[in-house]
C-alpha cells in the first residue's frame, strides 16, 4: 500500500505513539501512524507488549522505532524513573538489560534514561551522584550493543521534583561521566518552559543533541497551538545542520488525525 506523503518539507517526523493514536489499542497505533504517513515511531515503553509482535508490525507497515525508555519504575503510582534513586541501583541496571533485549529485537538504536524524581531524604548530592553512576553503567552497557544513551531535561511544573529540569544541568552531568555514548534528548515544550531561549541553546549544543521532541505551550498540545514558534524552529534544526528525527509528543486537543490535519495544513507540506 503506497503510504501518503505527509510530512514532505520534515521527512524525518516520528509520532509517540504513548501520546497520539491513543483512540487505539497500542499495537494498531502502528498501523493508524504508518496510514498518516509516518516513517518513524516511538513510544514511551515498550514492556508490556511482547517485542516480536512490535516486530512484526514494524516490518508489515515500513517503519522504523526510533526510540524508548529505560524502565521507569512504578509509573502508574507516580515513578518517573529511578536512575537518581540510591537503593534501587540493581533495579535500575535489571532495566537496563531488559531494554537492550527489547532493543536487539526491535531495532531502535536511541534509548533515553529518565532520571526520576528525587526521593524524599535524599539530599540533591546523593541523587546526584546515583544519577552519575547508573549513567556511566547504562552508557557502557548500551554502546557495547552500538545504542545511543540519552537523558531527558524535564519541567519541574508538570513534574513536580524531578531531578534533571535544565539543559545546562544536563551538559554538566554529561561532562561528569565522561562518556561518549551519552547524549542529549532535547524536548523543546519542556525547555521553553524551565528556560527558553531554545534556538540558541540547540545550536550552541547541536553535537550533544541526540533527539529532539515537540509540542507547544501552554497545554503541551500540538506545534502552532501556543507560544513556540514551530515554522522558525523546525527550519532552524534544519539551517544549523540536526540530522536526527523529530518526534511529535504532544497531547492531541481532540483526536490524533485531526490534530494532524492541522499540522499538515499551516506546518509540514
Amino acid at each position: 500500500m503506497t503510504r501518503p506523503a505527509a510530512f514532505t518539507r520534515y521527512p524525518r517526523i516520528a509520532a509517540n505513539l504513548s501520546m497520539l493514536f491513543t483512540e487505539y489499542p497500542f499495537i494498531d497505533r502502528f498501523g493508524h501512524a504508518a496510514d498518516a504517513g509516518f516513517r518513524g515511531v516511538e513510544c514511551q515503553f515498550p514492556y508490556d507488549f511482547d517485542c516480536h509482535a512490535i516486530r512484526d508490525v514494524l516490518d508489515a507497515r515500513d517503519l522504523e522505532l526510533v526510540m524508548f525508555n529505560l524502565p521507569a519504575g512504578d509509573w502508574t503510582a507516580g515513578e518517573r524513573g529511578i536512575a537518581c534513586h540510591p537503593n534501587r541501583r540493581e533495579e535500575f541496571r535489571d532495566g537496563v538489560d531488559q531494554a537492550i533485549a527489547y532493543a536487539k529485537i526491535l531495532g531502535n538504536r536511541m534509548i533515553n534514561c529518565l532520571s526520576g524524581i528525587t526521593p524524599d531524604g535524599v539530599s540533591s548530592l546523593e541523587a546526584h551522584e546515583t544519577f552519575i553512576d547508573n549513567l556511566a553503567y547504562a552508557a557502557q552497557a548500551l554502546e557495547r550493543e552500538n545504542i545511543r544513551l540519552l537523558i531527558e531535561a524535564i519541567n519541574t511544573r508538570d513534574i513536580p521534583g524531578f531531578f534533571l529540569h535544565g539543559s545546562e544541568q544536563a551538559l554538566a552531568i554529561r561532562e561528569r561521566v565522561g562518556s561518549g555514548n551519552l547524549f542529549l534528548q532535547y524536548d523543546a515544550y519542556h525547555m521553553q518552559v524551565m528556560e527558553g531561549d531554545l534556538a540558541h541553546t540547540i545550536a550552541h549544543n547541536l553535537k550533544h543533541i541526540g533527539h529532539v521532541q515537540i509540542a507547544d505551550n501552554p497545554g503541551r498540545h500540538e506545534p502552532g497551538t501556543g507560544e513556540i514558534n514551530y515554522q522558525f524552529l523546525l527550519s532552524h534544526l534544519a539551517a544549523v545542520g540536526y540530522k536526527g528525527w523529530v518526534s511529535l509528543e504532544y497531547t492531541p486537543r481532540t483526536t490524533t488525525e485531526a490534530g494532524l490535519k492541522t499540522l499538515r495544513d499551516w506546518l509540514f507540506d
